[in-house]
């Protein structure tokens, strides 16, 4: 017997654009190393694996793995397979689906606007600002000048989980320049700071749109996401505490991914409530591969 494997494109307007996920189900009888060599097989952002059986409060153990290591918290893994996961099971009735992510559970719901495709959203765990970085230092990192950088507010680290560093740019064409360096990160990197760079202007490519976005990410080298639904909840919680926008709720579309030729839409919706920030991100999946990972050969 082998194991569902399932692909799809998530925070994709159509097949081939958004952020691939590979998704395999009823995975108990895989350990950690060998999910790990899966990841790096399918060489996406992130590879998932669900459990066969729910928990006893009803949500589907996940574990998530990049090619290079497991991670705790990821956006468009957890629409993802929450979507694959209600398919599989024969339950798209169903308004809700439960994930136990090591970080937390997640509750991935599901929204049919009229005269829409459906969408999938989850609402992000806690969230906490972190440290600032001086904007020479970590200008060098991604390329750029100084200049390039929007001083209004600070760069600063953003974790629930996993972390990132949020980076206000004053235009579309310093984002278009930006690039990774990780010799360049390395000072940074001494001080605790984590190779995640969540790079945003509010000049987009579509007028529709509100931000554009860019992420990069260390995993043998230098990768860049062509959507990020964990970079875009940091950015709600960054954005509502530095109150960038006058609006007590925001409703934001962030365009990404144009730089990899994979065009991708994340939805935002983030409020402050009594005990901090909510924040909630939104996606359409598009299937592409059903299939099956061969037991002989694992």
């Amino acid at each position: 017997m082998g194991y569902s494997l399932y692909m799809v494109d998530v925070f994709a307007e159509r097949a081939f654009a958004g952020n691939p996920l590979a998704v395999v189900m009823d995975a108990d009888g895989l350990d950690g190393e060998v999910m790990q060599q899966i990841a790096a097989e399918m060489n996406f952002s992130e590879t998932t694996f669900v459990m066969s059986e729910p928990e006893g409060d009803a949500g589907y153990r996940v574990r998530i793995f990049t090619p290079a290591r497991e991670i705790a918290f990821a956006g468009h893994p957890i629409l993802g397979t929450a979507w694959v996961l209600r398919r599989h099971l024969g339950i798209e009735s169903c308004g809700q689906v439960l994930l136990n992510l090591p970080a937390s559970q997640v509750v991935a719901r599901f929204e049919a606007p009229a005269g829409e495709s459906e969408i999938v959203w989850f609402e992000a765990p806690s969230m906490s600002l972190g440290k600032t970085v001086p904007t020479d230092q970590l200008a060098a990192a991604v390329g750029l000048s100084t200049g390039d950088i929007e001083t209004q507010t600070p760069i600063q680290v953003v974790s629930a989980g996993t972390a990132a560093m949020i980076v206000p740019l004053r235009s579309l064409d310093a984002l278009r320049r930006s690039q990774l360096d990780l010799g360049a990160f390395e000072p940074l990197a001494a001080q605790g700071f984590p190779p995640l760079v969540y790079l945003y202007s509010r000049e987009t490519h579509h007028p529709r749109n509100d931000l554009c976005a860019r992420f990069f990410f260390e995993a043998h080298g230098v990768r860049e996401d062509p959507a990020t639904g964990n970079g875009a909840a940091f950015l709600g919680a960054y954005l509502l505490a530095h109150r960038v926008y006058e609006a007590p709720a925001l409703s934001l579309r962030i365009e990404q991914g144009h730089e990899v030729r994979r065009p991708s839409l994340v939805m935002l919706r983030a409020q402050m409530s009594d005990t901090g920030p909510r924040v909630s991100i939104g996606g359409h999946v598009v299937a592409t591969v059903r299939g099956e990972l061969l037991t002989d050969n694992l």
